[in-house]
């Protein structure tokens, strides 16, 4: 909970939404930037929900998100994007094959973000 109100990650961005409900109380949140509206019906769906909006309040989920993003999801140095590393976006070295990082996604860089390794 974040200020007395529920709160869930959007599934685009992972940003927290605030949970509201509808006229009939039924659960839902909106992600303006990212376009996304989460509308849960049905009682088992709401159920289930409701579950997954209670752990989401425990500081856990949230470390667990942001472990994720810091290992996972990166910026671009060149045009600011930022992308989730997936396996089409690997470059590596012609000289002996070793990972440099991730290419950008973005059709218009071709910038490379280095993996960076703990």
């Amino acid at each position: 909970m974040s200020n007395g109100k529920r709160m869930f990650p959007c599934p685009v961005c992972v940003d927290p939404r605030e949970v509201r409900k509808t006229k009939k109380g039924k659960p839902y949140f909106i992600c303006d930037p990212c376009g996304i509206q989460v509308f849960v019906r049905g009682p088992a769906g709401i159920d289930a929900f409701n579950k997954l909006a209670d752990q989401a309040g425990d500081a856990g989920l949230w470390a667990r998100i942001g472990e994720m993003q810091r290992r996972y999801r990166l910026r671009c140095p060149e045009c600011g994007h930022r992308f989730w590393i997936e396996p089409r976006l690997i470059q590596t070295s012609i000289f002996d094959g070793s990972l440099r990082g991730f290419r950008c996604p973005r059709e218009d860089c071709g910038a490379t973000v280095p993996w960076e390794e703990e």
